[in-house]
């Protein structure tokens, strides 16, 4: 008995040793990092070679169509036989009009090449011309080439996110291209929410979302072929979800009937993982329809309470809308529609009593997708404008996200290194904003968990490095 007693002991404290061995293990490894990222602080390439490096977790706020370069879409323009106006430098259909040129030519003008890269990204905007109003632009005149092989766009996101080594993209589309809208315009409004859900029901909605599925399970299909062309290759490991874009401009009938769409696929497969209004929040309709967007997504809140809710809300700045126009609706979206994670959420601090919603926010754990280049290119805000310093100091969540890193001509390393440069973040604050960026992601619990373990050996790989 006695001996027993002594050999439980000795193990008991050997198993104590060997956890404490590895805690500190884990510790010295963290702090070994923390301060080697101290000494370079100062030194922007060599954070960035630094960044680059760093496991960056998900990437929670990227628009497909936004993402891809415009390279990528002038090569696509001329591999379909694509035109482009001169005067808009944008694409249109075939056959070219005597005062339009081929996409393919632009291969050939160098002169061409460079203004139709500068049409359709944030590259060498003019300092008098609206940020706000060319990034939007951008999307109408890329919009031919990126449906010819959505595919295509989702390999080339999720190869350069696999590239700075993330391991998770939710990736905003619209998986019925807006058929659902359709619907909503032939069958018209009705006030009552309940009886406008089924008549769209009735009407056809769920075969338009049976259609949708398998369109994108084509899509995925395509996709991984791509990406798993050298099966070893971090592409194909990636984990791809998406987030179904409403569109907020839209007449009411169509943006209910685009809502009911998207969470009626997002209760049924596990791709889609939520819904998203999209679209300037300051247009007209947006700003009109606001609080009744919002009562709707309350709506179907109700009717399908796992579907997950992320919410552009605040991507408001002064002057680009009345100040009255600040006031709300980031609580609106917390307090009425749902939202688990805020875009942008730039206006916080003016909106009424934002000191009681920071706190109502950091309380409810309700995250925000932080995106610096989008809201200095579109907004103007940046430096100590941005509230990012304040949501930490609130302890409410933050992500770093890209946006739309093709029209942005960034990257979510170039975002991080921005962050670094701008707010004089930490490693562990860098750490936490990775980890964040997995945890409050809408993937599944499972997936979740393996992809934080994944993400723990990868922070042990990249330490033992110092």
């Amino acid at each position: 008995m006695k001996k027993n007693l002594c050999l439980a002991a000795l193990i008991l404290c050997t198993g104590f040793a060997g956890y404490a061995g590895a805690q500190q293990a884990k510790s010295s490894g963290e702090q070994r990092t923390a301060a080697h990222f101290r000494a370079i602080h100062n030194r922007p390439l060599m954070v960035a070679a630094f960044l680059e490096q760093m496991p960056k977790g998900g990437d929670l706020h990227n628009h497909l169509t936004g993402a891809i370069y415009a390279e990528s879409y002038i090569q696509t323009a001329a591999r379909e036989g694509l035109c482009v106006d001169r005067q808009a430098l944008a694409f249109t259909a075939a056959p070219c009009s005597d005062t339009q040129a081929t996409a393919a030519r632009a291969l050939q003008d160098p002169v061409l090449y460079r203004q139709l890269i500068d049409s359709l990204s944030m590259r060498g905007l003019r300092p008098a011309e609206s940020g706000h109003d060319h990034f939007f632009d951008t999307f109408g005149k890329f919009r031919l080439a990126a449906r010819a092989h959505p595919a295509e766009l989702i390999a080339e996101v999720a190869s350069r996110a696999a590239a700075q080594n993330e391991s998770y993209l939710e990736l905003f589309l619209n998986p019925d291209h807006a058929a659902s809208a359709q619907l909503g315009a032939k069958l018209g409004w009705d006030n009552n929410f309940t009886a406008m859900r089924d008549k769209l029901l009735a009407g056809g909605l769920r075969d338009i979302g049976t259609h949708a599925a398998q369109s994108l399970d084509q899509t995925d299909a395509d996709a991984r072929k791509i990406l798993c062309a050298a099966p070893e290759s971090p592409a194909c490991k990636m984990e791809v979800r998406y987030i179904y874009e409403v569109y907020r401009e839209f007449p009411k009938e169509q943006f209910f009937a685009l809502t009911l769409a998207g969470f009626e696929m997002a209760s049924t497969d596990p791709r889609v993982v939520a819904v998203n209004p999209v679209m300037p929040e300051d247009g007209f309709v947006s700003m009109r329809d606001y609080e009744l967007h919002m009562r709707i997504f309350e709506f179907m809140h109700k009717v399908y309470p796992s579907v997950h809710i992320s919410m552009h809300a605040g991507e408001l700045a002064p002057g680009l809308v009345p100040p009255e126009g600040l006031k709300s609706h980031i609580r609106q979206a917390v307090e009425i529609a749902h939202a688990e994670r805020i875009g942008h959420g730039v206006d916080v601090f003016y909106e009424d009593r934002p000191l009681e919603l920071l706190k109502e926010m950091a309380q409810k754990k309700v995250v925000v997708e932080i995106c610096l280049s989008s809201n200095d290119q579109i907004l103007g805000i940046r430096g100590d404008q941005h509230p990012l310093p304040e949501y930490l100091r609130a302890g409410v969540p933050v992500v770093i996200a890209t946006d739309d890193e093709g029209v942005a001509r960034s990257s979510m390393t170039r975002e991080y290194q921005r962050a670094v440069a701008t707010y004089d973040l930490s490693y562990p604050q860098l750490k936490q904003i990775v980890r964040n960026s997995i945890a409050y992601s809408f993937a599944n619990r499972e997936t979740r968990a393996r992809l934080l373990k994944d993400l723990e050996e990868r922070f042990r790989e990249f330490e033992g490095q110092f």
